[in-house]
């Protein structure tokens, strides 16, 4: 794979943004690969994204961001520059079901998704061998209905020990407490099993049925302390009728929650997702 330097950025907009740092690139010899842009009217913010051909900069990693870290500051940016040959460190984390796990399970096996799982962590001993056969280590972290926050303790210690850049909750069925949301912003992503914010909580198709809808969706988001009202990174649906019963709509639901969570999670390593406030900005 061709190795980039991806650029994003997000500021307040004004005349410039574009032209400067295209001539930051241009002056030292920088190809570009692939931009977006966008600007939106109603928060006044400008936001970008920018690979460049690795080879063609005279800078390692560190010293293009030094850099560039003048006209970022002249222009009150929150930006980052990633190297695209480093894969992100995921932890996985899931209780009893497992269409979502093994769906990364199998993207990871089959070099799908870029990047490297040093772990993955449940509350039930369920899916150990499935894991397992993967070569990926499998920590069973038992609940203690009444003392959860020992749980979450030792998982967020197993979070810290391997590193994670990026928690993934592939149907983890449990709430996370507020000081884990906030040690880790915009770095737990969940699967909601509904069309956020419709059907928020516990049995979603269950809901859905009893309203009757004709649609029903999964979102994949970031995770805040506000239960299934994080930043949206995707969603998407699958339609239904009055002759699916709730056990079906499951069915059909998990289809579209692989689909959803394996899109949010690929955009989220390609660094295509830049949060805005409650909103994401997505260059998929």
């Amino acid at each position: 794979m061709e190795r980039r330097f991806r650029l994003v950025l997000s500021c307040p907009d004004r005349v410039g943004i574009v032209s400067m740092v295209s001539n930051f690139i241009s002056s030292h010899g920088g190809s570009i690969a692939d931009a977006n842009q966008h600007s939106d009217p109603t928060s006044g913010y400008f936001f970008m994204r920018v690979e460049i051909k690795a080879e063609t900069l005279p800078f390692s990693l560190d010293a293009l961001r030094e850099a560039f870290a003048p006209i970022a500051n002249s222009f009150a940016m929150e930006w980052e520059i990633q190297d695209s040959n480093r894969p992100k460190r995921v932890v996985l984390m899931a209780s009893r079901e497992s269409h979502c796990l093994a769906d990364l399970l199998y993207r990871y096996h089959s070099d799908e998704l870029f990047c490297e799982i040093p772990c993955v962590i449940s509350n039930h001993d369920k899916l150990r061998s499935m894991v397992e056969w993967h070569g990926i280590p499998y920590f069973h972290v038992p609940v203690d209905p009444q003392n959860k926050q020992a749980h979450f303790d030792q998982v967020e210690q197993l979070i810290l020990q391997h590193d994670a850049d990026l928690v993934v909750l592939a149907r983890y069925m449990q709430i996370l407490p507020a000081g884990m949301c906030e040690h880790f912003p915009h770095r737990i992503i969940n699967i909601h099993h509904s069309f956020l914010p419709s059907f928020a909580g516990a049995r979603p198709y269950h809901q859905a049925h009893e309203r009757g809808v004709k649609l029903i969706g999964a979102t994949c988001h970031y995770v805040t302390e506000d239960l299934d009202a994080g930043p949206i990174i995707d969603q998407d649906v699958t339609r239904i009728s009055h002759r699916d019963h709730p056990e079906e709509m499951v069915r059909l639901g998990r289809d579209v929650e692989k689909q959803v969570l394996a899109r949010g999670l690929r955009w989220h390593l390609e660094d295509r997702v830049l949060v805005h406030g409650n909103k994401t900005i997505v260059f998929a």
